[in-house]
């Protein structure tokens, strides 16, 4: 069970966020808004909930401001309508892209969108052209605990219902289905793993290498992309492992 680490992605987003405090609280209260409009209030018996309050906690969101965005989201206080939008189109390189956002104007966010994509060397694209290069799955990393043998760890992932487990240097990385997510989590952490993240992901079906040239075009316009409030996720087929 080995495959190319998805992580490396979630990983550059995280770099960003710890230099953009506010920025990660607007996305984060939008999530948790949208999760709780759609699953109710309780991060026990709504797991989007649940992974988006993680999250934000990992983050030091101030526990105030969690409850205000859930509260919005079940309808106790005010808030603008959001919606979710995807978009998908390609980077420099052919490089595939899929944006997922919660916007409250969906023609701002689109017209935003678009103009990231030409300014760095891309275009824009309709519903479909890139969607099928990837595989919505429910992806895990953990820390690596160094007492446990690989082979046992490997078992515990296997016997927890996951697709696809990768050993590397910073962790390890599992994938799942995105309905036994939750599951395969709480099996882990009854073996005695750390969970450093979890959450449903586009993950793509081929990683593709760029030249030095594209891959300086796609880091920029990936943080053009995530400058803006409106978009919460970023996926791509490009390998940008070190």
């Amino acid at each position: 069970m080995s495959g190319h680490s998805k992580w490396s992605n979630i990983k550059h987003r995280k770099a960003k966020q710890d230099q953009e405090r506010g920025r990660i609280f607007t996305r984060l209260s939008k999530e948790i808004t949208m999760a709780a409009r759609h699953g109710g209030g309780d991060p026990d018996l709504n797991f989007r909930l649940r992974l988006a309050v993680d999250e934000a906690r990992e983050n030091n969101m101030p526990n105030d401001t969690v409850d205000k965005a859930i509260k919005r989201g079940i309808g106790a206080l005010g808030g603008a309508n959001l919606e979710e939008v995807t978009y998908e189109g390609y980077g420099p390189g052919r490089v595939a892209v899929m944006v997922n956002a919660l916007t409250d104007n969906r023609n701002r966010t689109a017209g935003e969108v678009r103009y990231i994509f030409s300014r760095h060397g891309g275009n824009l694209g309709t519903d479909g052209c890139v969607a099928w290069m990837f595989d919505r799955k429910g992806l895990i990393f953990a820390e690596n605990p160094k007492s446990i043998p690989e082979d046992d760890l490997l078992l515990a992932a296997i016997e927890s219902g996951a697709l696809d487990v990768t050993f590397a240097e910073d962790g390890i990385e599992i994938l799942a289905e995105p309905d036994n997510l939750e599951p395969v989590e709480k099996k882990l952490l009854e073996a005695g793993l750390k969970i450093v993240h979890a959450e449903v992901a586009l993950v793509p079906q081929n990683t593709i290498d760029l030249v030095a040239e594209d891959v300086e075009k796609l880091e920029n316009m990936l943080s053009a992309l995530e400058d803006n409030d409106d978009l919460q996720n970023v996926w791509h087929n490009a390998n940008l492992q070190e």
